[in-house]
């Protein structure tokens, strides 16, 4: 599996519409499943910082992420630019291989 993971720090007032966007079943998981080889999205809130939220999207391989974001590409930078207000951009922290058992 092919994971990326992200960190975001959410004001308070905008946590509810972040996971309706970033969660399992929001905005972000909805344009991924439009893929071949999207697996899921997770995301979870920090136990240390009550405004940081964590997500991380699950693809088959890099391959299919790649293939992604080739036909998918305008329509992910669009949302990009639609949640900016909501994220403030968020960072990556990894992408890659993970091993799952």
């Amino acid at each position: 599996m092919f994971i990326r993971v992200w960190e975001y720090d959410v004001p308070e007032d905008r946590a509810d519409r972040f996971i309706a966007a970033y969660g399992p079943s929001g905005d972000w998981a909805r344009l991924f499943a439009r893929g071949s080889g999207f697996a899921r999205t997770e995301l979870f809130l920090s136990t240390q910082v009550a405004t940081r939220f964590v997500s991380i999207d699950w693809w088959r391989s890099e391959a299919a992420w790649q293939a992604f974001r080739e036909s998918w590409g305008e329509a992910y930078s669009k949302l990009d630019a639609t949640l900016q207000p909501v994220a403030a951009g968020g960072k990556l922290l990894a992408e890659g291989q993970a091993e799952t058992g």
